[in-house]
This record gives C-alpha cells, structure tokens and sequence, in this order.
C-alpha cells in the first residue's frame, strides 16, 4: 500500500460494543498463547515498508505483517510517551490513571496491568527496554515522578531503564549530542540506565540498544518456552538521541548523516525482531505465540520538521492532536489465528492490548470488571466478526505549568481537538472527507462542535473519578 492509496480509503467508525461473535481465546490446539507486545519510541506512522515507506527497510515488520493483520488506522492513547505505555498495560485512558505527559508521575500498583492479569493464570512475566511509566532505581530523586518499577506491577523478570537512552552505546552520550542525559561523549545519565531484577546492569551493554535489550528477551522465552510467558518489550529505537551502527547506516549510501541514523536504527531495530521470529520458530512455538507491535505516537517534532521523520501523509508529529501525533504503525501475528494478509481500517488503539488479551487467554476480567475499562477486543475486528464500530476514542496530555493541555475525541467519522498548547483552539474534522485534516469545520458547524464538546467533557469527569480514586480501594 502506497501513501498515496490512502486519499482514496474511506475511514470506518469504531466500536464500544462489539455484538456476540464466535470466540477467540485458547483452544486445545493452542492453549494458553503466549503474549509478545512490542512497541517502538517515536516511530511515525510512515516509517515502516508495510505503511509505503519504500526507502527504510524493515523486512520482519512488513513479513509479520503480511503473515497477520495490518492496522491501517492504529491510535495511541497520547501523542507521547509515557501516557500511552500505561494504556497499553492498562487498557484505560492515561487520564484515568494519572500519567498525563512524560516524567509527570508513576504507575499507580491500584491499577490492574496485562501482566498481573496473566501472571494469575499461570503465565510467566518479562518486561525488557524502556518502562517510562515510573523510576527503575529506588534512589533515583527527581522533581517529577515516582519509584514504581515493572516488578511493582506484575512482571516477575525484568530489564529496564526509566527512560530514554541513545540508541547505539546507551551507557555513552553521543559525541554530537548537546541536549539532555550527559555530555558529549560522557556517560549517559550516571553511565548505567538499565537495572536488572533490581540491580543496576553493567555487562553486554554496547552496541546496538535494541541487539542489547533482545539478548534478554531470547533467554527469557527459551526458559520459558514449555509454559505460557508474556513477553513486552519496548524498543527506544528511534527515539533521540538516534544513533546507529556503521552497518546499518551502510544500508543507505545515498542518505545524510541523520537519515543514516534514524533509518539504520529503524532496521537495526527490525533485525532483532526477525530474530525473535526466527527464535520462535525454531522452537516450535509460533503457532502458540501471538506477536503486537506499535509505536508509542507520531514521529518526533523535530526530525519530522527535518524531512527525515514520516507519519505519512497525515498531519502533525509527536506532541500533536493532529493524526500524525497519534495514529501509529501497528501490525499483530499469530500464525493458524489471524488470517494472513488480512488489513483492517477500523480505528483501533492501544487501549485496546487488555480487553485482547483478556479475551484470548479466556480471562473474564474486562466482562467483570467494576473499574471504567476503555479498550474493546480486537479479534473479532481482525477476524472480520464484527459489525461498525460505535465507539468514541479519547486521547490527550497535559502540562498545565506550560499551559498544555491537548485533547481529543473522535466520534464516528467526527474528530474535535483542542491543539496541545497554550490557549489551544478547538478544531473540527470530518475524517471520512478529509483524513489529513487540511480543512477546519468548527466555525461552519458549531452544532456540531457542540455535541462533541459535551462528549469530551463526559469522558474527562468520568476520567477525573477514576484519577481522584473511585476505582480503586482504601
């Protein structure tokens, strides 16, 4: 699919409901799957082969992709970091749960996570590569956020860093790096960013960042390959500062230094996820494992800006309301379940991981549960069982000290946001006509605004219960 086959999809609704459907959780023939959610840093929607991109090379993506289900419409929560890793955990809006934009607080242990869920059946639990959703280190003060690392949220293994770290020799600031986490060529943010099981790592820790979190994540599914394992792994690939290796910035003699980079990171990033693939299969178990993959939002501001950084055809970056801030490249695996080369344009999002999950491991959590779960399950989409969505999606992030306060609703084909900066104004878009938002309806609908607006308020009262405590106990 080419960028420019996009002008003439026609976007569907979404669903809050779906109607019965046949099941898709575990059946003799694959009981207990194993659950692998990958996610990469800052990957736009355009900087994938399967999305078009006929210049970076990412192989496995665009095989597992084929192989499965192609997400054509995939939303993150949040149009950055840290919000939207806590709705994939979670399956709830980042305003539920009090993570509002990055380095602005922890993951709070009253929310119920994936992988306490199937760490209760039976499953085994790893976390490797960016958590971001609180410190990794108990000594690690700062003036934002809180010590809340993965074991405090169901993951039994772990390696992990709080936040970012360049992408190739993540214990070292690049020499060319004048921004945060260190300086040139010193040691990046005290010279040891990843902890282990509650010890600060010190080995295998140069090179490639993605080579480096994957030579944890293979040990962990061969050790566990004879019971069901949950396996997330969060790249920082290609998050600043991006740096690759001189074999992958070989691959593209024709690009400039950072293009270099930022594309040779993108494949370096994909060579370990065709080596977990290929792990898998050499094991036997693929046809037991289903594989996610998304980014955490739009490619970053910017690199974006620089012409080196794609989300497509869509307007908007990291940091965005826009389409670009938040749709992402996503695709999901599961060998003999998801039909291959099956592509949807229904709008999903990464609150959508739990409710999932949850249906395929036959957990009734979601059906019972008494807290607000915003996510729906994806199979019958993919699967084609389900009707029209009929679902609003809620996105947004916050920092009121800059007066940021971004947010989102798309209802039906209807988009309204309010643009994440000061004094940010409401916008209207139809998305059915006018999917790269070129044309701004909101003084020529205001009926329409409002009813949207109304909705939005709706979602976030609802969310502010939840933030304030009404889901959890005291």
């Amino acid at each position: 699919m080419t960028f420019q086959s996009l002008i003439h999809m026609t976007i569907l609704g979404i669903i809050v409901a779906l109607p019965a459907t046949k099941s898709f959780a575990a059946s003799d023939e694959t009981a207990s799957p194993n659950i692998i959610l990958l996610m990469s840093d800052d990957q736009g929607w355009g900087d994938v082969g399967f999305n078009g991109n006929d210049v970076v090379k990412t192989p496995h993506l665009d095989a597992m992709a084929v192989g499965g289900v192609r997400f054509d419409r995939f939303y993150a929560a949040a149009p950055l970091c840290s919000p939207t890793r806590g709705s994939c955990l979670t399956g709830r809006y980042p305003f539920r749960f009090g993570i509002l934009a990055a380095h602005t607080g922890g993951m709070r242990v009253g929310e119920i996570t994936i992988a306490e869920m199937l760490k209760k059946q039976g499953y085994a639990t790893g976390f490797f590569g960016k958590w971001h959703i609180g410190w990794v280190k108990p000594d690690e003060v700062g003036t934002r956020g809180f010590y809340s690392p993965p074991s405090h949220h169901g993951f039994d293994e772990y390696f992990a860093t709080t936040s970012a770290v360049p992408t190739w020799n993540p214990t070292i600031t690049p020499d060319d790096w004048n921004s945060w986490g260190g300086e040139p060529s010193g040691p990046w943010k005290g010279g040891f960013p990843y902890v282990h099981n509650g010890h600060e790592a010190k080995e295998n820790l140069s090179g490639d960042d993605s080579r480096i979190i994957m030579d944890r994540v293979i040990p962990f599914v061969e050790a566990n390959q004879a019971q069901p394992f949950l396996a997330t792994v969060w790249f920082h690939a290609p998050h600043e500062p991006v740096v690759a290796g001189d074999e992958f910035k070989k691959l593209y003699p024709k690009a400039g230094t950072t293009r270099k980079n930022y594309y040779g990171c993108i494949t370096a990033m994909d060579q370990q996820i065709g080596r977990l693939r290929t792990k898998l299969r050499e094991l036997g178990i693929e046809k037991n494992t289903v594989i996610f993959f998304c980014s955490d939002n739009g490619p970053s501001d910017g690199l974006t800006q620089k012409g080196v950084a794609s989300a497509g055809p869509f307007k908007g970056h990291k940091h965005t309301m826009y389409e670009g801030g938040v749709m992402v490249p996503a695709c999901a695996e599961w060998p003999g379940k998801i039909p291959a080369g099956t592509s949807t344009d229904v709008r999903c999002s990464t609150v959508d991981f739990l409710p999932t999950v949850a249906s395929i491991v036959g957990n009734s959590m979601v059906r019972k549960a008494s807290r607000p779960i915003d996510g729906i399950d994806l199979m019958p989409v993919i699967c084609g069982e389900a009707g029209k969505p009929d679902r609003s999606l809620f996105f947004g992030y916050r920092r009121l000290h800059n007066g940021i306060d971004g947010k989102a609703i798309i209802s039906g084909d209807w988009k309204l946001l309010q643009e994440a900066k000061k004094d940010g104004r409401m916008r209207l878009f139809d998305l059915a006509k006018d999917p790269f938002e070129k044309i701004d309806l909101s003084k020529t609908l205001p009926d329409q605004v409002e009813i949207l607006r109304e909705q939005l308020a709706e979602l976030e009262a609802s969310c502010q219960r939840s933030r304030d405590g009404a889901d959890y106990r005291y």
